[in-house]
């Protein structure tokens, strides 16, 4: 039996707790939903002022005073060493979708002979759209592979250019063996792609260790950095000597200020840059990815672990035979950072949910989603939560008509 006691025990014990109050936190509410949207650090409003102040004191000056000119690089150098990539694979911009498109399309052009792009049937719809766009583009005959997860390394044949994977699944938290996957991929002569979206800045990743190929991910999930803030890419060094941009942007070019009238790629990781860095949302972005460099994302994955222990303990203990199943691995060490349950009436328990202040997230079908983001997020709100969810259940509270009507965003 877990009690309220218990949580608030391992709060007062919980090494990351001082960081809680770095970051701005309605009060009232109980937020599961760092997984689709990170809560906003202090840091980041500050350093965002700070560069209000530097354009309207120093104008267009601030690209060299201030480097703003190198931001991309300062920032994907950081994530970088979250993600285990090695000096001067990654560089930050463009979003994660566009990201994806430019190194699909480098990864293609490296195995010219090969016609299979490889992924799984529930990867992230958006990675199978730039997939199919891209293949159409080139017209040269690539081909979408679709698999089950655990067909994937028996899936790689001669044909397989790309194994293009989400490493964290988006709907059940499923998380692929990285080192595992990428082996069997490169023992068949095939590229290996991840995604890192629901896995930068939740669970540690060596992509050198693993040898991994090509990796892109997101900045406003578990990295916090806002809305739309700016995603990375990481190519490993071997490759990009030999690889072209499919967007050849301005930013890319070898001598952007000398605006010559063909394009000449730069050298290193910044050949995959585009056009001009948003410079306040990566303000933004630099200073929340600070926060977890220095609280460690070793100390960030095992308080989530312990976290998604708890809650799921939880749920086992307090929503017992209210038709709740788990979608997620039951094995710890096979899932993200988040907690998925199936339910029949999935979306009107979620939104009763957030009407009394607990804030997760509904994938179609039915799958109800709880983020963990260990620097904010405390056992005695998970605690919370699930004594509100009871009562919700209890009550049949869901079964109103305003938690039924649909939503634009789930």
């Amino acid at each position: 039996m877990i009690t309220r006691a218990d949580c608030e025990a391992l709060d007062r014990a919980d090494p990351l707790r001082r960081f809680r109050d770095r970051f701005e936190l309605p009060l009232g509410v109980i937020y599961l939903d760092g997984n689709s949207l990170g809560a906003m650090p202090k840091s980041a409003r500050t350093a965002m002022n700070a560069v209000m102040e530097q354009w309207s004191r120093d104008l267009i000056s601030s690209w060299n005073i201030h480097s703003w000119i190198d931001i991309h690089e300062r920032v994907g150098m950081k994530i970088g060493k979250l993600i285990g990539a090695g000096e001067g694979e990654t560089i930050a911009g463009d979003s994660s979708s566009v990201n994806l498109f430019k190194v699909l399309a480098a990864a293609l052009a490296l195995r010219p002979g090969r016609k299979t792009i490889l992924s799984e049937r529930e990867n992230f719809p958006t990675d199978l759209y730039i997939a199919e766009g891209l293949m159409k583009q080139l017209g040269q005959g690539h081909r979408l592979k679709l698999v089950a997860p655990d067909e994937i390394a028996g899936a790689v044949d001669d044909d397989t250019a790309v194994v293009m994977l989400t490493h964290v699944n988006y709907r059940t938290g499923r998380m692929f063996d990285l080192n595992r996957v990428t082996g069997a991929a490169q023992a068949k002569g095939a590229l290996m792609l991840w995604d890192l979206a629901h896995s930068a800045g939740a669970v540690p990743i060596d992509l050198t260790q693993a040898n991994a190929d090509f990796a892109i991910g997101c900045g406003y999930k578990f990295l916090n950095g806002g809305p739309g803030a700016p995603a990375f890419l990481t190519v490993a060094k071997r490759h990009i000597p030999h690889i072209q941009p499919a967007l050849s942007g301005w930013f890319g070019h070898a001598a952007p200020f000398a605006f010559e009238q063909s394009y000449r790629p730069a050298d290193g990781i910044v050949k995959m840059a585009v056009g001009t860095p948003p410079v306040l949302s990566f303000a933004a972005l630099d200073a929340a990815v600070d926060l977890i460099l220095e609280a460690s994302i070793d100390a960030v994955r095992a308080k989530s672990l312990k976290q998604a222990d708890i809650f799921a303990a939880l749920m086992a203990q307090e929503l017992k035979g209210h038709g709740f199943s788990l979608a997620s691995p039951a094995d710890p060490a096979q899932r993200g950072s988040q907690l998925c349950f199936d339910h029949e009436h999935g979306w009107p328990i979620m939104r009763a949910l957030i009407a009394r202040g607990v804030i997760g997230d509904y994938r179609a079908p039915n799958i109800l989603r709880f983020g963990f983001t260990p620097l904010y997020l405390g056992f005695t709100e998970l605690y919370d939560a699930i004594v509100i969810l009871r009562d919700i259940m209890e009550s049949c509270a869901w079964d109103k008509p305003e938690h039924h009507a649909r939503a634009r965003v789930t």
